[in-house]
């Protein structure tokens, strides 16, 4: 069975951890505890970890090229383990969506996202799945970089958890039943909490 790679996109450093901008981050690194997988530095550019949900042998990925650089990190992987571009999930925030909403495609323009539109730039197309997670939108234009390296609201913050814990059966269901069945059951505000965690099982963390 072919390698499949899970991406979360975001900024490596401390400071940013819990921002908006994070999100991707923050699922996959979710993804990896439910599994009780570690991260570790193995490739030059990124952390990752692998082991097995169900039968699949999976790659979780965090680029530690900062968000609008993220292709470089994920080319290189791409095309070291040599995984086909629809094997690749990247996860992301997305100022056109509202906070808690989830959009699943299978490929598509970057959306003004300079992380969706480094990998793009790298990978020589726009044919990969993504998972866009809401964060809302600034009320100005302008204060569009602050309100991404922001951290959640108050408000936000008391719902997060459970965003996280969807999008990540988000990821898991597209890693099982394929993007069609994943965008039929997430592509909604009102789409339930499966907990594929809890049903997948999974292997150890390889490193």
């Amino acid at each position: 069975m072919t390698l499949k790679l899970i991406v979360g996109l975001g900024n490596p450093d401390p400071q940013y951890e819990y921002t908006r901008h994070n999100l991707g981050f923050l699922v996959v690194r979710r993804l990896a505890k439910e599994h009780h997988w570690k991260f570790s530095r193995s490739f030059k550019e990124a952390q990752s970890t692998t082991g097995k949900i169900g039968r699949q042998d999976v790659l979780l990925l965090l680029p530690l090229t900062y968000v609008n650089q993220s292709g470089l990190a994920v080319s290189l992987v791409v095309h070291k383990k040599d995984i086909p571009l629809e094997d690749i999930l990247i996860v992301c925030d997305d100022l056109a969506l509202g906070f808690g909403k989830m959009r699943l495609r299978p490929n598509g323009s970057d959306g003004g996202h300079k992380g969706l539109r480094s990998l793009k730039d790298e990978l020589k197309t726009e044919n990969f799945p993504r998972l866009r997670l809401g964060i809302g939108s600034p009320h100005k234009k302008e204060e569009a970089v602050d309100y991404v390296l922001g951290e959640f609201s108050e408000q936000e913050k008391k719902h997060l958890d459970d965003f996280i814990l969807k999008a990540m059966d988000c990821c898991l269901s597209w890693l099982m039943e394929g993007v069609s069945r994943a965008m039929s059951r997430f592509n909604s505000s009102t789409a339930p909490l499966l907990r594929f965690a809890k049903q997948s099982g999974g292997g150890a963390s390889k490193g």
